[in-house]
């Protein structure tokens, strides 16, 4: 088996990388003993880039298109490695070659709620999910900070690590932004893209580019959900009155639907119950009018025997009105002096005596 190694070594002259995975960031191009021939064929097809390492510093950095190898044409890689045996003798390098395509699709979210202070509400935990996407920005820091010497870097030995980041940015802004719950589902691109601005720095450090932070939902507890539910649902509604009166209509409609099947007394309390609900109903919809005034009582009075009026009770006093005065009235049997009377009685009283004659004049 050794000996097929080195002679695939010797013969096999292309390097190139055909990706077959869709989660694949850097892979390292075996070869035997890691040598190369000279006038070998490097193969970068679009969306990669190959970087040559060599004793652990990196060396040459190729764009796609296709190379023919020579230490002559490998200015870097030349320099760092003296050639006693010339340029047509095989070198030593390791190959990596960098998928510079956007990994898309990328999953973040809350593992357990984040309390923040809502200016409405108040204190609140919300939970939060969404997707990410990144790519590759500087092959030689992943390859320093990330990769070191795993000859096969997928997405998933550092999507966890991004993850905490993101929601660390996250749960950073959203306790400073000020925004009301209410007011969230406005802001959404806005979030991701001041979330994705801020954490740029930190993610060139590893060599990676963010290059979108969608927020797909924040939701809130079960709860607290029910409990705005309930009160938009009154907002609907309008006020008790009509939501009272829903709620009977639809418990009549339900017991009408199950005869004999249900509580009669019930039944009964919200028959009752919406009656009441329509009388009043009624009675709001139907403006009503004060009934008319009871008839003004005619009274009559006698002078030196003559018949004087009709009079109101309120003009009588004018009209010379005495206690002595005879008075009569429609249903009155007869002439009465008016103190017999016990309405103008009444009205006699409330006037003052008159003054007593003879007494200090």
């Amino acid at each position: 088996m050794g000996l097929f190694d080195n002679l695939r070594g010797q013969f096999l002259d292309v390097i190139e990388w055909l990706d077959s995975t869709n989660d694949t960031i850097v892979y390292r191009f075996e070869r035997y003993n890691n040598e190369i021939k000279q006038g070998a064929k490097l193969t970068v097809r679009p969306g990669q880039v190959a970087v040559f390492v060599n004793e652990g510093h990196v060396a040459d950095v190729f764009e796609p298109g296709m190379y023919e190898l020579y230490t002559r044409n490998l200015p870097i890689l030349s320099t760092l490695k003296a050639w006693p045996y010339g340029f047509n003798s095989p070198f030593k390098a390791e190959v990596y070659f960098f998928s510079t395509r956007v990994f898309t699709n990328l999953k973040w979210g809350t593992s357990n709620p984040i309390t923040v202070r809502d200016p409405e509400l108040g204190p609140v935990r919300l939970r939060a999910y969404g997707n990410y996407s990144i790519r590759v920005a500087d092959p030689a820091e992943i390859l320093k900070q990330l990769v070191s010497t795993d000859g096969l870097f997928q997405v998933d030995e550092v999507s966890d690590n991004l993850r905490n980041m993101i929601l660390t940015g996250f749960a950073t802004w959203l306790g400073t932004s000020k925004i009301s719950l209410y007011d969230f589902a406005a802001h959404y691109r806005e979030m991701g893209n001041n979330i994705r601005s801020a954490m740029q720095p930190e993610m060139q450090s590893f060599g990676l580019e963010l290059t979108q932070l969608l927020i797909e939902n924040i939701s809130l507890p079960p709860e607290v959900e029910e409990a705005l539910d309930k009160r938009t649902s009154m907002g609907i509604l309008g006020n008790m009155q009509q939501y009272a009166q829903f709620q009977a209509a639809n418990a009549i409609e339900h017991s009408a639907k199950n005869p004999g099947g249900g509580n009669q007394a019930l039944d009964f309390g919200v028959g009752i119950a919406m009656g009441q609900q329509l009388t009043g109903t009624m009675q709001q919809q139907s403006p009503q009018t004060p009934p008319p005034p009871p008839p003004q009582i005619q009274w009559y009075m006698s002078r030196n025997g003559q018949q004087m009026g009709p009079f109101a009770a309120n003009q009588l006093l004018q009209e010379g009105l005495t206690a002595q005065t005879y008075v009569w009235r429609a249903g009155q049997d007869g002439w009465k002096y008016a103190s017999e009377v016990p309405d103008l009685a009444l009205l006699l009283g409330s006037t003052p005596p008159p003054p007593p004659v003879g007494l200090g004049d």
